[in-house]
């Protein structure tokens, strides 16, 4: 099997190219290949696959083999491998997803992709405004956004000094989310940055997360703290949110 490793701000997932290959069991190549010191290391795997709605469309797996149903970075990366490998040859494409069909405006310098913005979809709220929830024995507050995949984002003093390996199951595993949860903790710098770190299902901590940055701007656009364009600044780089209402 020939893949392709591609990350974008660190959110690193092993792509296949489903146009030529042809990925038998999907979940257990995930498993396999996301395995950071038996494996390739990753936070798991994306095919790129032909659509009949679409310009191409998207298979993403976690790192424990459960599907996802979109991925910010990961859809920026699939643009990218698409258009420099003349899956398409233009810079405004559809990519089909299991969260509907997302589209994304691409810029091309010296006939490469150079940066990808993607059409998240309407986001959906999830929760009360905000939702008060008790994890491992402390009352907290969250709020539940829905972007293709769903998000609880939580508001915190101190985002650095989080120990995500050890409360980040409680939280995607609590009772209030049966199907498992992507959990948001965030800093407000002023009202046109934040500073965030995500626990992601079925992946654990991973550097960034492009749903996780598009839920946490729009929770904070909701509660008033944050304007309506936002630089959300993960662990592996920052990514720029707009809202258009």
């Amino acid at each position: 099997m020939k893949f392709t490793k591609m990350q974008g701000i660190g959110n690193d997932y092993v792509y296949v190219n489903c146009f030529e290959e042809h990925v038998e069991d999907p979940v257990r190549v995930a498993q396999l290949v996301s395995e950071r010191h038996f494996g390739i290391g990753s936070d798991g795997l994306i095919l790129i696959c032909p659509s009949e709605v679409a310009d191409c469309r998207m298979r993403m797996f976690n790192e424990d083999g459960s599907e996802g149903s979109m991925c910010g970075n990961g859809i920026r990366c699939v643009g990218k491998y698409a258009y420099d490998h003349g899956i398409v040859d233009k810079p405004q494409i559809s990519v089909e997803t299991l969260g509907g069909i997302k589209y994304l405006d691409m810029r091309i310098e010296g006939g490469k992709v150079k940066t990808v913005k993607v059409d998240m979809g309407i986001p959906q709220l999830t929760s009360e405004l905000p939702e008060k929830i008790q994890v491992d024995g402390k009352k907290l507050e969250f709020t539940g956004i829905d972007v293709g995949n769903p998000h609880a984002v939580y508001y915190v003093d101190d985002v650095d000094s989080l120990d995500l390996e050890k409360i980040g199951p409680a939280f995607e595993m609590h009772e209030r989310f049966p199907d498992r949860v992507n959990s948001e903790f965030i800093r407000v710098i002023d009202r046109r940055h934040l500073q965030m770190r995500v626990w992601e299902r079925g992946s654990g901590e991973t550097w960034a997360c492009g749903t996780g940055a598009t839920a946490s701007a729009v929770a904070s656009m909701m509660l008033g703290l944050v304007e309506t364009t936002v630089e959300a600044q993960l662990i592996g780089g920052n990514l720029e949110i707009t809202w258009d209402r």
